[in-house]
């Protein structure tokens, strides 16, 4: 960590806003999370939580294989990583995403309803080889959860109405329609449920143990194997305590139990957020300071439509006070009142532009830059870039290739 304040400190002005990530502290978190799962369970990345090159590609020796959800998505990684396989999930897959991914050799599809399976079944009957085998397909089930989701939900995708995933009501017709022969082109294999993200470890293994448990359960009354269970991903990460981790070890080794207890199936996990958010970070600078009906504000360069993702999830983004000492310019330097914290705003015209609000900033003048970290999932992919047409970030790279 300390080798990026240095580096931005370093930047030219003109290289302001910028995104930067650190490689090699990335691939050190992926393998803890390849060492903790102890090959007992799979580790896909969910490439929807950042897919920048650079990124997969560093995480390319950690992980058994990406999770895309878009025919984009399936482009993309098929060039950027091209040896790993591709899980295709997310509702409202369209026909011509359909048969990019079985161009492409997609291996796994997870299925969000019966349309979506018909659409499959009817593509990949079209568009398969003589000598290809069939396209294996996990049902994604919107489970019920024992008890409702913790209170501590960041969202919900299931365990409730929801669009996502398919009814359990439907699932066993689903499963025969698999295995009766009525789609040649597709092989049953198995279940995914990914069904609420911002859960600590122990949540994390309790829904898991629900999900494996009723997956077995569909299996055997149709007494077919349960070749795999992707149990989804939605490990916590606490932006208001950025230095708290997902207890990945204590989560490995009840996955180790839980595979003890399913030794059939192959346990899939497909974290995202939680793989590369603590290892890219957002840089600016102050442009001015100001006084409002008694509090402070930071404008800085740039703002939420590089950085959504405070603004998305409600909360502060967790940030860095850098001094700079050098002001070349003619006019007085703002600078906030002693003791007062302040709030850091960007360069948008809509109050919702804000980073993060009433932050403790002794000092803070115009020209200093600010760091914010934890900006390496859900940020530049998902923000309004064009949004009043200010100049995107740059983008810089630590650590090795």
């Amino acid at each position: 960590m300390t080798a990026v304040p240095d580096f931005v400190r370093a930047l030219p002005a003109d290289e302001l806003p910028a995104y930067v990530h650190d490689l090699d502290a990335l691939r050190g978190h992926a393998a803890h999370i390849r060492s903790c799962l102890g090959g007992r369970a799979e580790f896909q990345y969910a490439v929807k939580a950042n897919p920048d090159a650079r990124v997969l590609t560093a995480l390319a020796p950690y992980v058994d294989g990406y999770e895309v959800s878009s025919g984009g998505e399936v482009d993309h990684v098929s060039e950027t990583v091209p040896d790993l396989p591709l899980a295709f999930g997310g509702p409202g897959k369209t026909p011509a995403e359909i048969a990019t991914a079985l161009r492409r050799k997609v291996a796994r599809f997870h299925v969000e309803s019966a349309h979506e399976l018909r659409v499959l079944a009817s593509l990949a009957h079209h568009h398969a080889a003589s000598d290809a085998p069939p396209v294996g397909v996990l049902l994604r089930v919107n489970l019920p959860v024992a008890g409702g989701l913790p209170a501590t939900t960041a969202l919900a995708m299931g365990g409730r109405p929801s669009p996502f995933g398919i009814d359990p009501g439907e699932a066993d017709d689903l499963v025969r329609q698999l295995t009766d022969g009525s789609h040649p082109g597709l092989r049953w294999h198995g279940v995914h449920a990914h069904l609420a993200s911002g859960l600590t470890a122990p949540q994390q293994l309790d829904l898991a143990r629900q999900i494996v448990t009723w997956s077995a359960a569909l299996a055997a009354r149709h007494r077919v194997p349960l070749p795999e269970v992707n149990i989804g991903g939605g490990m916590a990460v606490d932006y208001a305590r950025p230095s708290e981790r997902f207890d990945w070890a204590a989560f490995g080794t009840g996955l180790a139990d839980l595979a003890d207890d399913h030794p059939e199936s192959v346990l899939k996990v497909e974290p995202g957020r939680a793989v590369t958010v603590y290892g890219g970070w957002y840089a600016t600078d102050v442009l001015d300071v100001k006084r409002s009906h008694g509090e402070t504000f930071a404008v800085l360069r740039g703002g939420t439509h590089h950085l959504r993702t405070p603004a998305t999830k409600g909360h502060d983004q967790p940030c860095t006070v850098l001094a700079v000492d050098d002001w070349p310019h003619p006019w007085p330097r703002p600078a906030a009142p002693d003791g007062e914290p302040v709030t850091f705003v960007g360069q948008l015209c809509t109050p919702k532009d804000v980073l993060a609000r009433r932050v403790p900033a002794p000092g803070l003048r115009a020209g200093d830059r600010v760091l914010f970290a934890l900006a390496g999932a859900y940020a530049w992919n998902i923000s309004h870039h064009d949004f009043l047409m200010h100049p995107k970030p740059r983008f810089h790279y630590l650590g090795a290739p």
